[in-house]
């Protein structure tokens, strides 16, 4: 694997507090003027709009998303047009359909969507969710049997499936066709299914293959709509309205970490809009919940909403994300929503508790080893198979290196979790290890994936990452990369709603990182659990409001407080509405010394 090369540091900054080097993210200045010059933009804006790639004539419908703009034909999806068809059918002839999601929130997103739809034509679905616990990821072959004694003729996977290849076998002997709505990895070879809906397949070519789960199961869902609407089923009923459903599509899309490009940053871009209106009774109890009282930003519901979805099913109830997702009662959702609040709570505490037990591990690899390999392989009977993925996630933040974290079981079986780095598809590295059997199985997509193996198999499988992964080079300090520079007089709110239209942020389209060139520290203060308030000026007398949580570097927040006149700052900036303002402040990621 190559590197990228060396790019000039920004301020001459090599090591900031955090231990950093800053370089400023490449842009082309010809096109960052032209846009300046003929759109009205600050030159910050038409600098990160540059980067991004958006010539001079998209930036108006780039700053303006329309769904409708970039929505394709649902067709284009391989199996999707026979998948419709069939789902059709089975309404048409009142045969009983189930949906088989996953725990997380994508999974509980689409299997909503799936339900919201089906209720508002008329149509009752069983739901089946398993529990994390006692049946791991995934459809097996005693969830499908249970399903099948009950009466299903037809079974929607979502989010789960594609390497389901027993149990959809199963199923099929069993004379019960299974429909995939998936996004993950496939393996060598398809499974035996009516149909997969999977744009990551090998011979699906409609380029959607940066689509959530969620994203795919709103696809199918136009497509069913038109093969209804095709065989005269709405003319005696009202159409379903699938603008209504886009609060989900953008809720599980946003915390399922997909690139927010092309149609799935449209589809944010709606669902937030449509999430301002509160519609969903389910999503509005957990707003509720978490004080959210202005419009929804894309960082709400990967921060607040998502943890809290997911939370059951990561601690064993696993249904809970879907059934507050379509709840109809608002008591009933404020009740589901208040315990998975509880169970976020008490995740929290566990993967705390088995974080700081990994990273004891890491310790005594790296003493050892005399450094970190580039990669991080963990696996303890301590580690809870609930919170893996949060403290993998963790870990390759912390470590940057390709993550594994594998709960064991007493009969040495293990389930794990992985999270990776932009240069590496865990992905792929996963399906390459079930390929060799030095795993059980596992997929996933380029920056998470999950695992099956066996205590056994650890030796194999970390010989098959040091083959995979040994000549990667983690030598020197990380970068930090920014979009562009700004000065307190010039970040002001106008300035940021400019910025806001950039949006929604997430992965693939991260919010613009910004420094904040020799400003004077006019004011630092603790607060809080280790919360540092602070306020910075420049010459011109602008003042700037910031915060530096808890959360970023004990180093950062100290040489804020440490009396230093003078400092450059990196961050990011907020709209600040609290108690009526229509202002903004400051979040410090990263100081440096002038």
């Amino acid at each position: 694997m190559t590197s990228e090369p060396v790019r000039e540091t920004l301020l001459g900054v090599e090591q900031s507090a955090a231990g950093r080097r800053w370089v400023m993210r490449p842009y082309d200045e010809r096109l960052a003027l032209t846009i300046a010059q003929r759109h009205g933009l600050p030159d910050a804006v038409s600098r990160i709009l540059s980067q991004r790639g958006i010539t001079t004539e998209l930036v108006t419908d780039y700053l303006n998303p329309n769904l409708a703009d970039v929505m394709p034909d649902p067709s284009v999806l391989m199996d999707l047009e026979k998948a419709s068809a069939r789902l059709a059918d089975a309404i048409i002839h009142d045969e009983k359909i189930a949906v088989f999601g996953d725990y997380d929130v994508d999974g509980a997103t689409s299997a909503a969507c799936f339900i919201k739809f089906m209720r508002d034509i008329g149509v009752n679905v069983d739901l089946y969710v398993p529990n994390r616990m006692t049946e791991g990821y995934g459809p097996t072959v005693p969830a499908f049997k249970s399903l099948i004694d009950d009466g299903v003729g037809v079974i929607l996977t979502v989010d789960c499936g594609t390497m389901a290849h027993e149990a959809l076998a199963y199923a099929h002997e069993q004379s019960v066709d299974v429909i995939v709505a998936d996004h993950h990895q496939t393996g060598t070879s398809l499974p035996d299914c009516y149909a997969l809906v999977n744009p990551r397949r090998g011979d699906d070519l409609s380029g959607l293959g940066h689509l959530a789960a969620v994203g795919v199961t709103f696809m199918l869902l136009v497509g069913l709509r038109r093969e209804l609407r095709n065989r005269g089923y709405f003319s005696i009923k009202e159409e379903p309205n699938l603008m209504a459903l886009t609060d989900l599509v953008a809720l599980g899309t946003v915390c399922d970490v997909v690139p927010l490009e092309g149609l799935n940053r449209a589809l944010v871009s709606q669902g937030l809009r449509v999430m301002a209106r509160r519609e969903n009774i389910g999503i509005k109890a957990m707003s509720d919940l978490c004080k959210l009282e202005n419009a929804p930003e894309a960082s709400d519901c990967g921060f607040k909403l998502g943890p809290r979805i997911n939370a059951g099913g990561r601690v064993g109830e696993s249904d809970l994300g879907t059934r507050l997702l379509i709840a109809d009662n608002p008591d009933e959702a404020a009740g589901l929503a208040l315990r998975m609040d509880e169970l976020n709570t008490h995740r929290r505490s566990l993967g705390d508790e088995n974080l700081s037990l990994a990273e004891k591990m890491i310790e005594d690899i790296i003493s050892h080893r005399n450094g970190l390999p580039p990669y991080i392989l963990l696996s303890h009977r301590e580690f809870h198979a609930g919170v893996i993925g949060i403290v993998a996630g963790r870990l390759k933040d912390k470590y940057n290196r390709p993550t594994f974290v594998i709960a064991l079981e007493e009969d040495g079986s293990g389930k794990g979790s992985a999270r990776s780095i932009k240069s590496v598809d865990i992905g792929q590295l996963v399906a390459g290890a079930v390929q060799q059997d030095v795993l059980k199985a596992g997929g996933g997509h380029a920056m998470a994936a999950g695992v099956s193996t066996h205590i056994d198999q650890l030796a194999d499988f970390e010989n098959y990452l040091s083959q995979e992964l040994g000549e990667m080079s983690f030598s020197g300090p990380r970068e930090m990369v920014f979009d562009c520079a700004v000065s307190p007089s010039g970040a002001i709110r106008e300035f940021h709603d400019l910025l806001a239209r950039i949006g929604p942020f997430g992965a693939g389209n991260p919010e613009p990182r910004m420094v904040l060139p020799a400003v004077n520290v006019l004011h630092a203060e603790i607060i809080g659990a280790g919360h540092v308030r602070c306020r910075f000026g420049d010459d011109q007398g602008g003042k700037l409001s910031a915060m530096a949580f808890a959360s970023v570097d004990e180093p950062v927040r100290n040489m804020i407080l440490s009396g230093a006149r003078v400092l450059h700052v990196a961050g990011t900036l907020k709209a600040d509405n609290w108690r009526g303002r229509n202002g903004v402040q400051f979040m410090v990621q990263d100081v440096a010394t002038i």
